[in-house]
Formats: structure tokens, sequence, C-alpha cells
């Protein structure tokens, strides 16, 4: 059984159909790329599924139960995290505190004990945030525990947002774009990185522009073109399959 089965999914909005009719599993500890020309539905399609926009039509099943209608701090206690398109830092936390915020899901936090700050809170917190020294060192965040996050430059800011969906523990990681904006050695740097996320058991669903990331990255690929499944296979089956081609001729991908 796949971990995630995305079975006729629709969304139209007013009279715009974004996504149509679209199916595809991913199995378990893979890295799963999902391609295509701008305005293709990609990230309408991460939304969909991790509870941000709720479908018009079609299932979501994650461990084989349908998640249709679940909010995204629901998913998110489920074991979906998910980066954004836009960074989604907050930039008067310190990096490590970002990171923190992710693990959140598993506080045993109520007002009360918030208020009276009881140990067990304390010991809780400090928990939380030696786990967050070590997820920013296993993204290659050491020199910046300490650091303001408005203070870091945005390659680093990248990485970070990889840290604080990893402090939820999950078992499917929606990454969106997360080589955008990144010089050559940080791209290659990201990729080492999801590659190594999805070696230690996490599965990792991704939106990228960068092709050669992809190609290099990605053991399935979905090609969706104007909100519809276009082409689904490995790398290779992808590059050679002149839909494929004949949609990226002309449109500008990035």
């Amino acid at each position: 059984m796949a971990l995630l089965e995305v079975r006729g999914l629709g969304k139209a909005f007013g009279g715009v159909l974004a996504v149509q009719d679209v199916s595809f599993a991913v199995e378990a500890g893979l890295v799963y790329s999902v391609i295509g020309p701008n305005g293709a539905g990609k990230t309408t399609l991460f939304n969909l599924i991790t509870g941000i926009y709720q479908p018009s039509g079609g299932d979501i099943r994650f461990d084989g139960r349908s998640i249709v209608g679940q909010p995204p701090h629901r998913l998110a206690s489920l074991g979906i995290a998910r980066t954004f398109q836009n960074l989604q830092v907050c930039m008067n936390m310190s990096a490590r505190e970002n990171v923190m915020v992710g693990a959140h899901l598993s506080l045993d936090r109520n007002l009360l004990k918030a208020m009276m700050r009881w140990p067990a809170l304390r010991r809780s917190d400090q928990v939380l945030s030696t786990r967050a020294g070590e997820l920013m060192s296993y993204v290659g965040l050491d020199g910046y525990v300490t650091s303001s996050a408005g203070a870091m430059p945005y390659g680093a800011l990248k990485r970070l947002e990889i840290a604080r969906a990893l402090a939820a523990r999950p078992r499917l990681l929606f990454l969106d774009e997360p080589a955008a904006g990144l010089n050559p050695t940080e791209t290659a740097e990201i990729d080492a990185l999801i590659r190594r996320i999805a070696d230690q058991g996490v599965t990792v669903v991704l939106v990228e522009h960068d092709m050669k990331m992809v190609m290099n990255i990605s053991d399935r690929i979905l090609v969706l073109d104007y909100g519809k499944k276009l082409a689904e296979g490995s790398a290779a089956e992808v590059r050679a399959n002149p839909e494929v081609v004949a949609a990226y001729l002309g449109a500008n991908h990035g």
C-alpha cells in the first residue's frame, strides 16, 4: 500500500479548474517530484494535500485513511509536514526558536502549565531546545544556532524551514521549491540534504523548477500541465516523453 494516494483530485476557483482529476500514488521512502510549467497547478496540489485548500472533488489517502477535510495542524499530528514557496520564518525570533515551533505538536502544554511554569514544562522546553540544535546541525546550520532569523542569509533560511518541518518528526515531507533563489553550491547542498532525509525514512514530495536537481534526485516524477496529469514515471521516462518536451517548449518554467 502506498503511503500517499491521490484519487481523482480536483479544485475549482470560480470557473477556473486549477487541478483536474489528478491521481497518483507515492510509495514510502521515495523522493517524488511534481513538475510543470508555471500555472500548472503544482502549489495548488500541495495546498490541497496539506489541508490549506479543500478539494472540489476526489480523495486523498495517507497511510490508507482519507484525510480530506483535515486542517493542517491535524495533518501535522498525523505525520505530514511542509515548507512553503515563500519563506514562512518568524524573523523576530531566533533560529533555534523557529525550529522549536515546528515541534510544538509534541508538547504537553496547556494554559495552566504555561502560566505556572511547571518543572515538567521546563524540562520539555529544554528537550525541544536540544532537539532544535541537533536539527540545525543536521541541515548544516551549526553556525546559526544562536542567531536571529532576521540576520540569516536567504540560503540559510531555506534550510531553517526544512529543519523546522523536520522538528515535527514527519513521515511525509512536502517541500515547495526548496532550491528557489539559491546559487549552484546551495542547490547542491539542498539536493544532498533531501536525499539524506529520504534515506533516513522520510518520504519527500517536492515541487521544484530546477530540472537538473529534479532529474538527479527524484525516484518518481509527476508532470502537470494546465492542472491535469500529463505524465508520470522515472526521470529517464519523463525526460524522453514527447508530451513533456512539448509542454515545456515555449513555456516559461523558470
